[in-house]
């Protein structure tokens, strides 16, 4: 019997590891993604040049072209040619340029300190712009049981993408975090690359998304 004793040992081993590795996956908090290239409900009622979000004419999108075809708004550049999954793990892979404005999409990470202060105002955001204005957070090279953790203790519950080799941060030309980029009806975009407190992020949504909110 001590014969068969070391490869008895190694075999129970290698079970016990291989069970190890078949742990469930980490719980997301946030939202699924199925409504992200859509309009806002507010924004897609009702023919063009009608009053859009926050009370003005609002430019329609170009007839057959994508979300960020064309130039940008000024300071703003293209989003990337990018599909990136949603954090939800339902296999729901997002093309970026279908996105449909009027959005925000704010580039974050658990470890980016800027970023867990500014996070919980983009969700205060979603909340009060609900119907109105897209917010949709990317998770950027970050691993997610950490992004999932900050977002729960902050109660972020936006749909966020998972990118965890910080791929449209790259595609942006951007180094540091956080990133955001503002996505009117008509797709123009703008690159904001600084942190946003609630009345700067109001003021940004209102000049590049005519959406008004009160911080």
């Amino acid at each position: 019997m001590r014969l068969f004793a070391g490869p008895l040992v190694l075999l129970v081993a290698v079970a016990t590891a291989a069970c190890g590795d078949d742990e469930p996956a980490v719980a997301s908090p946030f939202a699924d993604c199925s409504t992200v290239t859509a309009p806002p409900p507010s924004a897609a009622s009702g023919p063009s040049g009608e009053s859009g979000p926050s009370g003005g004419s609002r430019p329609s999108a170009a007839s057959g072209s994508s979300a960020a075809s064309g130039p940008s708004a000024a300071g703003g550049i293209d989003l990337p040619d990018l599909e990136l999954p949603c954090f939800t793990g339902d296999d729901d892979r997002i093309a970026l340029r279908q996105i449909r404005g009027p959005a925000v999409i704010n580039i974050w990470a658990s470890w980016c300190q800027p970023c867990r202060t500014e996070l919980p105002v983009m969700q205060s955001l979603a909340d009060q712009a609900a119907g109105r204005l897209t917010v949709l957070g990317v998770d950027s090279g970050d691993q997610r049981a950490k992004g999932a953790e900050f977002a729960t203790d902050k109660g972020v519950r936006m749909p966020t993408l998972f990118d965890e080799k910080g791929a449209l941060l790259n595609g942006l030309g951007r180094v540091n975090l956080p990133v955001t980029v503002f996505l009117d009806a008509s797709g123009r975009s703008y690159v904001h690359p600084l942190p946003l407190d609630a009345q700067g992020l109001a003021e940004q949504v209102r000049k590049h998304t005519g959406v008004t909110v009160i911080p």
